[in-house]
């Protein structure tokens, strides 16, 4: 099961984590999401433990409670979604719409 770990102090390391998520039972991966630029962390992760029963142990225990000075939110992690609106955008990249105006009247 994939859990998701927000507000996360920006102190807060893979290491740090998979420490304190594997008290109650395995995990298989931790992926701490980090900005592309500056490398720095964008405050959530991403912890995978091998079975569900230990992931909502972890969840129910974890969720609310101080973690490097930081109240961290834990919860089962949605799933990806995928297509659909992109932030008032669809159909991706908007510098190639036609917007009316010269490149309209072209004909080829």
């Amino acid at each position: 099961m994939t859990i998701y770990v927000g507000n996360l102090s920006y102190e807060a390391d893979e290491q740090a984590i998979n420490q304190l998520f594997s008290q109650f039972g395995e995990v298989t991966s931790v992926k701490l999401i980090k900005d592309t630029v500056t490398g720095r962390s964008k405050g959530f992760a991403f912890v995978e433990m091998a079975e569900a029963t230990t992931s909502k142990r972890a969840i129910a225990e974890l969720n609310e409670t101080e973690f490097l000075s930081r109240n961290i939110i834990v919860n089962e992690a949605r799933p990806k979604t995928t297509g659909g609106d992109r932030g008032g955008r669809s159909g991706g990249n908007s510098f190639n719409k036609n917007r009316g105006g010269f490149n309209s009247r072209r004909s080829y």
